[in-house]
């Protein structure tokens, strides 16, 4: 397996230029930059292959980060703990907001539910994402990273198109580096994403049309107006601070995943957890790269669809090209309505070599799994989380789980990024007009219903 530590040729240069912590090289041909100011004058795509995705390599010593990740003195919680081995080479820059400092919790009613229906020994952890600050989600790590260096780059109006989410975050971070952000997002999105990106006093365009059309709009204006645009789902940017999240695993769970499950839309944290492991793989902190169960809402999931015939054809050769396009996708989880799933010949390969799957969950049961989760644990997750941990149902009836497998799942949302799907919860609610027509309630009455209610998904 390839590593992405530095060879000794580029720690001789380091030292011939000695301008930078790190440089970013092509994943395709090897061409380097010495910064991102050089990346960003190049387009964001190679000069001399044309490809757009760069991975970042640093020269200090990995050493040091196995360091990092093990310190039991930690003076900043936040993704900047990892500082020397983020792409941004001057810490007064960094814009934060405590993104990436949130809980892992064992979820033992997910470990007994396993054992008791499937016969599965697993221990099953969830990785809090709704826990972050800014905007409660998967997306704020990266937004962090980008506004740092947007701002140590000396760029100030900045481009993104999104289907919520990752909007909202950028919106958040740009603002407090005083950068002008105007987002892109279909008409679909949920109501509370553009206001999010409004609120900020930041410029959003609603899209008459799906993500892909206001991706395409949003790229039209960058160039109309040199404004630098997002690299999406493999941007640098947003990589390299999801994968810190792998060193927060090592630093906080006993042991390390063995199973990672994730609603997916366009794909960077996979991409981003494949960076990590080649980068600790050599520390001896773990032997093997978790197995991806990435999980689509049904009626959004074109991985999916490619995914199953890519398995029926023996994976023959160009598989990972065979993918169907989706064009104005309806679902009722707008945050991961991408249709067209560019990235699914890195999802699907990545998928593959860890062993993983990609499927999809009906996600009209996503009240059911919501409801079930805020009554065993009083957590409140949002649409997009419920498809996660309905895959992680899904998967175990489908026999993907193993013994001894730590299972961690990725809670990517909170309920208030999506207040039209938090009135759709309401399942107590009684009307009445006199005494009379109330109950006695007993709470523990509605917990055999939840559990029905999960075993009869289909």
């Amino acid at each position: 397996m390839q590593s992405v530590h530095m060879p000794i040729a580029l720690y001789i240069f380091r030292f011939m230029s000695n301008t930078n912590k790190f440089l970013l090289k092509c994943t395709h041909c090897k061409h380097v930059f010495n910064s991102f100011t050089e990346w960003f004058e190049a387009n964001q795509k190679c000069p001399q292959c044309g490809k757009n995705r760069v991975e970042a390599h640093y020269f200090t010593d990995y050493s040091k980060l196995k360091e990092l990740i093990y310190s039991k003195n930690r003076t900043n919680l936040t993704i900047w703990h990892y500082f020397d081995f983020l792409p941004l080479s001057r810490s007064e820059n960094i814009i934060s907001s405590n993104e990436g400092n949130i809980g892992i919790n064992h979820w033992e009613f997910l470990d007994e539910y396993a054992k008791k229906t499937y016969g599965i020994d697993c221990k099953v952890y969830v990785y809090r994402n709704d826990e972050n600050y800014a905007t409660h989600t998967f997306k704020d790590a990266g937004a962090s990273l980008a506004a740092s260096v947007l701002k140590e780059c000396g760029i100030d109006k900045y481009i993104v198109a999104s289907t919520g989410n990752v909007a909202n975050a950028f919106a958040y971070y740009l603002a407090k580096a005083d950068i002008s952000l105007s987002a892109f997002i279909p008409i679909d999105a949920l109501k509370m994403n553009g206001a999010g990106v409004s609120y900020y006093g930041q410029r959003v365009f609603r899209v008459n049309g799906d993500y892909a059309k206001a991706k395409g709009i949003a790229a039209e204006f960058a160039k109309k107006n040199n404004i630098l645009m997002t690299g999406g789902n493999t941007d640098p940017l947003r990589i390299e601070a999801k994968r810190t999240m792998v060193f927060e695993w090592l630093s906080k769970l006993p042991e390390f995943p063995t199973a990672y499950v994730q609603a997916l839309s366009g794909g960077t944290g996979p991409i981003a957890i494949d960076k990590a492991f080649r980068e600790i793989e050599d520390l001896g902190l773990t032997k093997q790269l978790p197995r991806f169960l990435i999980v689509q809402p049904h009626r959004c999931a074109p991985m999916t669809e490619a995914w199953e015939r890519a398995k029926k054809s023996g994976f023959a050769r160009g598989w990972e090209n065979d993918y169907p396009v989706y064009n104005n996708p309806y679902t009722s989880v707008p945050t991961l309505a991408t249709g067209n799933p560019a990235t699914y010949p890195i999802i699907g390969n990545l998928v593959k070599k860890s062993g993983g799957e990609i499927t999809s969950f009906n996600e009209y049961h996503s009240t059911d799994i919501v409801r079930l989760i805020a009554y065993e644990t009083q957590v409140r997750i949002g649409p997009a989380s419920a498809i996660a941990l309905g895959g992680f149902f899904d998967s175990l009836k489908k026999g993907h789980f193993r013994n001894g497998d730590v299972v961690l799942v990725n809670i990517g949302e909170g309920i208030d990024r999506a207040p039209e799907f938090f009135e759709q919860l309401i399942y107590t609610e009684r009307n009445i007009d006199k005494v009379e027509d109330c109950d006695v309630f007993n709470r523990s009455q509605l917990r055999d219903e939840l559990w029905q209610k999960i075993a009869e998904m289909d």
